[in-house]
């Protein structure tokens, strides 16, 4: 199972390695959300085709089903894994990734995870677990929304402690540490879909993901900067700006800017709003940097209220894994008594 962020350092394909290694009996592609070559947009279903380069069938784990069925696993003695994830709670990688270890333990298939790094680091952590009544495939278990793991601790964490139970190894990474960002590592970054096109914006997807979840405010998703804009056609950019610089959030520095987004929300519209400039990566605080940004919104345009559209609030929460964010907004509670709520579990 892998995409086109499965990659060596000359950016060869682990695929294209297996198949083309005479010692290694490549049968079967298992693609995840956007696809096998990472073509295919967010939430949209992946379809079960023949790979054209190397002429193997690719089931989609994407689509009708999200585990191995026993069909698709026929001739496979090992599932190797290889995804780069992005450190966010709400990337469905890492539940896929689940359900391929679920499979396994189920037909006695071995799994093998090649660990790599978290770009975002793997000291911070941040947000609420998730709650009972509000897990998902965008949340299947209960971890921060900023979990601070890497692909392979997430694999052994789902394995041991919520008894997945798979015979599981995993290649771990060589000098990596958790203090690194992905900047760190000098690797070269392939976006992990399409909207993820430099290791950055993983960051940034921990602020602004969700808030585009509740439909009212473009976050740069249909433009060049996907997750770093936040904005809408009755935003005063200046005022906006500088409201956010006054609160003097740690790492970061709002801009005023405008912009027209190619698709989705305000498609067309000239929008005013803030790029979201990451001044220095190891203070910023992504997940309440969103809050304050949804907070701020609210009080400085209440007639375009970011809670008011009931429709999406089902979505939103499944991603920020209960209510308590969307009710909490919704009360006036001030930023520091939303975390509050949360923050002994982290600490433990």
């Amino acid at each position: 199972m892998t995409h086109p962020s499965g990659v060596n350092r000359q950016l060869k394909s682990t695929a294209d390695l297996l198949f083309e290694n005479p010692r290694i009996n490549l049968t079967a592609l298992y693609a995840p959300e956007h696809g096998i070559r990472g073509a295919i947009d967010a939430g949209k279903k992946v379809k079960t085709q023949i790979d054209p380069k190397t002429r193997l069938p690719i089931y989609s784990l994407y689509g009708k089903t999200r585990k191995p069925t026993a069909q698709m696993l026929r001739g496979v003695d090992v599932l190797l894994i290889d995804l780069q994830d992005v450190g966010i709670r709400s990337y469905t990688f890492i539940y896929t990734m689940a359900k391929v270890m679920e499979s396994a333990a189920k037909y006695h298939k071995e799994v093998i995870v090649l660990d790599r790094p978290n770009p975002i680091g793997g000291v911070a952590v941040e947000g609420n677990l998730v709650q009972p009544g509000y897990f998902s495939f965008v949340g299947m278990y209960p971890i921060p929304y900023r979990h601070g793991m890497t692909i392979g601790e997430l694999a052994k964490l789902f394995n041991q402690e919520y008894q997945i139970r798979s015979k599981l190894t995993v290649i771990p990474l060589v000098n990596w540490r958790r203090k690194m960002s992905w900047a760190d590592t000098k690797l070269p970054w392939v976006p992990t879909s399409p909207h993820v096109p430099h290791w950055i914006t993983s960051l940034l997807m921990g602020t602004t993901g969700s808030i585009g979840e509740l439909g009212v405010l473009s976050t740069g998703v249909g433009y060049t900067l996907p997750f770093e804009m936040i904005g809408a056609t009755w935003i005063n950019g200046e005022t906006f700006a500088k409201v956010l610089n006054r609160l003097n959030l740690p790492g970061v520095i709002f801009r005023p800017a405008y912009f027209k987004p190619f698709y989705g929300i305000y498609k067309g519209k000239v929008c005013q709003g803030v790029q979201i400039h990451v001044t220095n990566v190891n203070t910023f605080k992504p997940f309440i940097t969103g809050i304050h940004l949804m907070k701020t919104s609210m009080r400085l345009y209440p007639r375009h209220h970011l809670c008011a559209k009931s429709s999406r609030f089902n979505m939103f929460n499944k991603v920020m894994g209960s209510n308590h964010i969307l009710v909490s907004l919704q009360r006036g509670y001030p930023v520091n008594q939303i975390e509050a709520a949360w923050q002994n579990q982290l600490n433990y």
